[in-house]
């Protein structure tokens, strides 16, 4: 496949109609003052050695050059294949709530987006590794399938919001379930990283943690919040705030992190739990332990990177330039048997 890096500048090509239409005139021009000379035969009597001929051919030759200068300047670039690409890593599902009381502002701007930026710092340090994403509220989903794309990785995790699942809640339990099923039958070393503020779980998250570990898979969890809490705010849909989430008792309601839960569900998946506030994503801690997992090789396909092909049109403009400067005007002897070049 071929693609060009700079194709605005195709339009340099219109320089050639401009071009030929002036070699033209030029030449109707040379042709009218000639027969105002003088007769054309004597004329061609007079320099039996000039060509008629060797002008349209170097012309012709510069026409060539321009274009190959041209396409040249676009940087034709050639790769998108597949190809195998193995390296050593694990498998590493990153597992996001998205529930409302994720936007609360006890953590800087907020627990949400200060996940999000762990989650981005975390990629940013992966080196082989295959990940994935996982987000949940009232049910778990999908996001990204394990891939060693990164760049993919990191924009499928900047769309995410407390607007992308239809049900709110805390389904850690489901959420890890769909973890352990999505890394495959492989027989890659695994981890799930749940970062959540933990409340009011709905489900068997110490029991999915339990079944996870059974199977060889590492469960750590992040808890984002912090102990005291924070209100919940509510925003319209022009993206201001208009208050606070209330009860059935119009108190404002205040969501606290979960310490216990998120310790437990650690230790029954056999990872280990660190805490986020507003001086750390409490990452540190998580990626140590990660990099204590044995790495496996991992064989993907990926599409190659474009190479640059300008050079070789370079080349040849080059080789066409040289060529229109050795061309003389005069007669070629050899070529005056086929009666055209040799003119």
């Amino acid at each position: 496949m071929i693609k060009f890096a700079h194709t605005e500048y195709f339009i340099l090509l219109t320089v050639l109609i401009v071009f030929t239409m002036v070699y033209f005139i030029f030449r109707l021009w040379y042709k009218k003052s000639r027969n105002r000379f003088g007769d054309t035969n004597v004329i061609a009597g007079l320099m039996p050695e000039v060509s008629s001929s060797k002008p349209a051919l170097k012309f012709v030759i510069v026409i060539l050059a321009t274009i190959t200068l041209v396409i040249g300047i676009t940087d034709p670039q050639i790769g998108s294949k597949l190809e195998k690409v193995k390296r050593e890593g694990i498998d590493l599902y990153l597992v996001l709530d998205v529930s409302n009381s994720m936007l609360a502002e006890d953590i800087k701007p907020n627990r949400l987006e200060r996940s999000k930026l762990a989650i981005a710092t975390l990629v940013d340090k992966l080196q082989g590794d295959r990940v994935g994403i996982i987000i949940f509220a009232g049910n778990a989903y999908k996001q990204l399938p394990l891939t060693t794309d990164y760049s993919a990785a990191k924009l499928f995790l900047s769309a995410v919001d407390t607007k992308i699942v239809p049900t709110q809640g805390t389904a850690i339990g489901e959420a890890i379930e769909m973890a352990t099923e999505s890394f495959g039958d492989t027989d890659h070393n695994k981890a799930i990283i749940v970062i959540t503020d933990g409340e009011n779980h709905e489900d068997d998250a110490l029991g999915a943690a339990k079944m996870a570990h059974e199977l060889g898979i590492n469960v750590f969890t992040i808890g984002m919040g912090l102990p005291e809490g924070a209100p919940i705010p509510i925003y319209n849909k022009y993206g201001s705030q208009t208050g606070y989430k209330k009860d059935k008792k119009n108190t404002t309601v205040i969501t606290k992190l979960n310490e216990d839960m998120l310790r437990q569900i650690a230790a029954a998946g056999g990872g280990a739990y660190a805490r986020a506030n507003n001086a750390s994503t409490g990452l540190k801690r998580i990626f140590d332990d990660i990099n204590a997992i044995d790495k496996k090789e991992i064989e993907t396909r990926q599409f190659t990177d474009y190479e640059d092909r300008f050079q070789i049109f370079i080349g040849i403009t080059i080789v066409l330039l040289i060529l229109e400067l050795l061309t003389a005007d005069r007669k070629t002897r050899w070529l005056k048997k086929f009666d055209f070049f040799g003119k």
